[in-house]
């Protein structure tokens, strides 16, 4: 059972955030962490090969200045080896350059189930998991919450508003993992110390056999055009009850489309 996990290395959230200037995105020049999303990932993952008695986890994340600190983190927690795109045409990407590049990573793993974040910390978008699917032609199934194997079929608890759906396909696939559904471990000492000789594979977007034209700033379909401090909140409107201050507040909540 080989499981390859989305790894995506994030500024510290803990210090302040900065955007470049030019391009309005956030700076990723210095030291990089695990997000937070992922952990509970890797150790969905590390769960899955424990019970399946053979295999192993590997990591895949596209980070500048071939920053490894935050798969350090992962490997330490048990992940057996850890690939890295790191490459300058990457700058810019948007979530579909992303996927590209991790896809033709993934590619070279013979993953039988590729684990990713429902969504980053940082972006937000949630939409690089599902295009990540299309791409390679796996099935996606998304915001799981507990994951079972039978066979070479994948069993999923999808978390819904009212509940959770199961849902069966076959592998290899790609599930997104929602936070908070495991408790991922610390890394021992032994863990750390030992992610330190572990394999971790720097590759280059020429290396994956892509075209630096369709990745980075240069292929991203999108663009950030403005950043603005979010406007402060207003004062609130006060009813004082004269009567018919059932009646205000409905045509208030009406007035704003929630009733």
């Amino acid at each position: 059972m080989n499981v390859t996990v989305c790894v995506k290395q994030i500024p510290d959230p803990a210090a302040p955030a900065s955007l470049d200037p030019a391009t309005k995105t956030l700076m990723r020049d210095g030291k990089l962490i695990m997000d937070d999303s992922d952990s509970y990932g890797v150790e969905m993952a590390l769960q899955l090969v424990d019970a399946a008695g053979a295999g192993e986890v590997t990591l895949v994340s596209m980070v500048p200045n071939n920053e490894v600190a935050g798969v350090r983190t992962a490997l330490a927690m048990g992940a057996a080896k850890a690939i890295i795109i790191s490459d300058d045409t990457l700058r810019g990407s948007d979530a579909l350059s992303t996927a590209k590049v991790l896809a033709a990573a993934i590619r070279r793993t013979n993953a039988d189930l590729v684990i990713a974040a429902t969504e980053s910390t940082d972006g937000y978008t949630g939409t690089m998991p599902v295009q990540l699917a299309e791409l390679l032609g796996y099935p996606a199934v998304t915001f799981a919450r507990k994951i079972h194997l039978d066979g070479s079929k994948v069993i999923i608890e999808r978390q819904t508003e009212g509940g959770y759906d199961q849902i069966e396909c076959p592998m290899p696939a790609v599930v997104t993992v929602t936070a908070g559904v495991v408790e991922p471990r610390y890394p021992s000492f032994k863990g750390i110390m030992g992610a330190k000789s572990k394999p971790v594979e720097q590759l280059s977007v020429a290396e994956l056999g892509l075209d630096a034209s369709s990745v980075g700033a240069v292929g991203a379909r999108q663009e950030v055009v403005a950043v603005a401090a979010a406007p402060e909140r207003e004062a609130g409107e006060i009813i004082e009850d004269e009567g018919d201050a059932h009646e205000r507040i409905v045509e208030y909540l009406e007035r704003i489309k929630v009733i």
